[in-house]
Parts: structure tokens; sequence; C-alpha cells
């Protein structure tokens, strides 16, 4: 039996090159399946898809953006005769959408009905809809299949994932719905055994939250120290808080975290359910985390119901001034599911229903002060205007801790400055 597992893309974003992080959700989905069974990986990141190889099975993973071209494939292989399996966060969202193209649909984490799926196929008997009625257990999970993707190339294949759920709805954010309203966590020996098993120095762990649990978030620091690993992560800006916790990420050899501001204004937090972030606070913060060596990237939204253009400029102005090492600025994205996306559709203010538009750079609604143009054109001069070579430079001397990984980086996104569509 022959599977092959899909990463879809639109369109070639050829800027990345060698800078695409691994698939580990199929490399999880691999590691599911009974050992009897050929498994390939193709990720259209960095390669093309062969509709001629021969195949029994393909899996398809796929967030909003690239769902058109996820069903493009889907569509593709049945047209070949070959049964389709969907699944990701667009189609957990959407299922009902998803099954017009393809076999069978996956509606949520693939632990737990992935080798159902394959026993039904197998049996010819697929059923059109799988998932769990339990949330499975992250204890003894078995390692992402990174030698499937050996040879190929991108940033790192050493991508861990330690956490799983978050307990805030926050009004934008899909991932409770798809990994469940409570943190759940690998036992810190299973992580570490994980890192015993990697080649290379640097290790991407992928949680919402590293710091979900303080207490095992500093267990799981202190059990790094010995590895001398680099790595970097996603943390809410809480860490700033604990200084055991920020001296442990530190010494466990921290780079750098991704941090979720989202917006400079206390009332714009309050109305996305984000308050556990406090403006006020938030200078001391970052300079508390920049003081131990840590790198911060930084993730604003656009569009939130206070902004308008003025607010957008201080925004921009913010992020320099505290020397983010970088920083997105995304646009308020609709997404189907959440509760931003209920309350836009009551109002009549989604504009756009192609969901390749929905891609975090592309304005799908009707701002509150602003017309949809004014706040694609302010994303765009923010995100131009941060990768500037005035605003690299200021941000980046005197050098910090890491400066040159950090100025890398900023010269690659510097690529990405043109309009996305």
């Amino acid at each position: 039996m022959k599977l092959e597992l899909i990463v879809p893309v639109k369109r070639k974003q050829n800027w990345r090159g060698n800078y695409q992080l691994a698939p580990i959700g199929l490399m999880y989905v691999a590691a599911s399946t009974p050992p009897d069974v050929e498994i390939t990986i193709t990720d259209e990141h960095i390669e093309t898809i062969n509709f001629d190889k021969p195949v029994d099975i393909v899996g398809i993973t796929s967030m909003t953006a690239e769902i058109n071209r996820a069903y493009e494939i889907a569509d593709e292989y049945r047209k070949r005769g070959v049964k389709v399996v969907m699944g990701g966060i667009h189609p957990s969202t959407l299922p009902h959408e998803a099954i017009q193209h393809s076999d069978a649909v996956v509606i949520g984490e693939a632990e737990g009905v992935w080798q159902n799926v394959i026993k039904d196929f197998r049996n010819g008997g697929l059923k059109k809809f799988y998932s769990s009625k339990i949330r499975p257990s992250l204890d003894n999970m078995a390692f992402p299949r990174r030698d499937l993707v050996k040879g190929k190339k991108y940033l790192t294949k050493n991508i861990i994932q330690t956490t799983r759920g978050c307990p805030f709805s926050c009004t934008f954010c899909t991932v409770t719905n798809f990994f469940g309203n409570t943190y759940r966590y690998r036992p810190v020996k299973d992580v570490i055994s994980e890192v015993e098993s990697l080649d290379g120095n640097f290790i991407v762990f992928i949680d919402d939250n590293i710091l979900a649990n303080p207490k095992r978030a500093k267990e799981l620091f202190t059990a790094l120290i010995p590895y001398k690993k680099r790595w970097v992560s996603q943390s809410s800006i809480n860490l700033a808080k604990d200084k055991e916790a920020l001296a442990l990420a530190e010494k466990s050899g921290c780079m750098g975290m991704f941090i979720g501001f989202e917006s400079i204004s206390q009332e714009s937090l309050k109305a996305i359910k984000k308050s556990t972030n406090q403006v006020s606070s938030m200078r001391d913060s970052i300079k508390r985390i920049h003081d131990h060596g840590i790198l911060i990237e930084g993730a604003f939204i656009f569009g939130l119901e206070e902004d308008n253009r003025d607010s957008l400029l201080r925004t921009l102005d913010f992020a320099v001034e505290m020397r983010f090492s970088a920083v997105n600025f995304f646009v308020l994205t609709p997404f189907p599911g959440t509760q931003i996306r209920a309350e836009l559709e009551k109002e009549g203010r989604i504009i756009e229903k192609d969901w390749s538009r929905y891609n975090n750079f592309t304005v799908v609604f009707k701002p509150k002060n602003m017309t949809p143009k004014e706040l694609q054109d302010m994303a765009i001069f923010a995100k131009q205007q941060f990768y500037s070579y005035p605003s690299i430079i200021k941000r980046h001397f005197p050098p910090k801790k890491h400066a040159l990984a950090s100025l890398g980086y900023n010269l690659l996104r510097r690529r990405t400055t043109t309009k996305r569509t």
C-alpha cells in the first residue's frame, strides 16, 4: 500500500528557499500510520507534485488560504481513481465543504482515528467523516517521521511540539477549536528523548505558548541546559513576569520568542478577549526579555475595531522603538469557525468569500474606521517601513545578542515587502 501525504501551496513562494520548516503535522500523521505502509511526503513549498506517481491513497492537510489549491489537487487525484482524505484546520472547521472534494475528512487531530482510516481503506469501506470523541493523550507520542523529509531543503527538520490546546478564546483565533480549550502537555522526559534523537544544535518548539504552565516550562528549560542547544518558540508576554523562567530560558539556549502583542490599545485587546496583555507594562516586559538575550518577533493585528490610520502608525513606531528582531503586521482575518467571523457576518461586513484571500495579509472585510483599501495600504506600508534599511539599522545597532542571525532574517524578510494578494 502506498500513501502520499501532501502540503498544498497555491503558488510557489520561492523567496522562502531554504527557510521553510518541515511539515510536522504530516510527519505526525506518518508516525501514526502502520509500518507496512509505504509513505512519501510532498510539500509544494519546495517541490512539485507528480500526479503520475503510482499511489493508492492521498492525504492532504490544509489551512484556509491554501484550501482552494488543496481541492484542485484532491479533484485531480480523484479523477485518476485515487482515494483522497483531507484534514487540517480548514477541513475540520468545514467538513461538509471538504467532503465535496474528498472521500473522507479527518476532523481534528489525527491521532486516535488515522489508524481507523487506513483500516477502513484497506477493507474498502472508507467513512465520510472521522473524529475522536476525546482529545488524544500526548504521553508516549511517536516521534514525527523526520526520515521522510531527509535531504529536503528546509531551514530545519528539528521541530518539536510539547503542548497542544489553549484555554483562552481570542475572537480571531482558530487554535482552541482545533486543539481544545485546555492545555495538554507531553512529559518532559519524552521531549528530552526526542531532543536526544535530533541531529544539529537548533530546535524550533512550535507550541502556541511554551510557557502555558510556568512550572512545567521551567522543568523543560532546566532539562535542556546540558544539551547546549539553541532554540526558539512562542510564548505569552507573561514570560517577562517570571524571573526564574527567563533565566532558565536564556541558560537553556533560547534565542528568541514569537509573542502575540496584537495591539497597543487596551480597548482593542479587551474586545478580542486578550486582556491578559497589558499595554501599560509592555515596554518593561519587552526590556526584561531583551535583557536576557532573547530576541522578540512580535505580532500585531491591523483592522481591529478601534484601529485607524494614526493608531496603526503608532503601532509601527512602537515596534521600531522596541527594537523587535522581527514583526508581523497581520491583517485581521475572519477565519471560518471564529467568533470574529460570526460577528462580521451578522453585520454584513464580509466582502470576500474566496478562501485564497484569507491569508492574514489581504483585507476581506469592511473595517470600522477605514476603507478596505486604506487598511490594506497601511498594512503594506508598515511592513515596508519596518523592514527598510534605516529601520533594520536602527533596530540592530548597537547589536544585541544573536544580532547576526536576526540581521540575516531581516534581510530575508525585506524580500517579502511587496503587496500580497
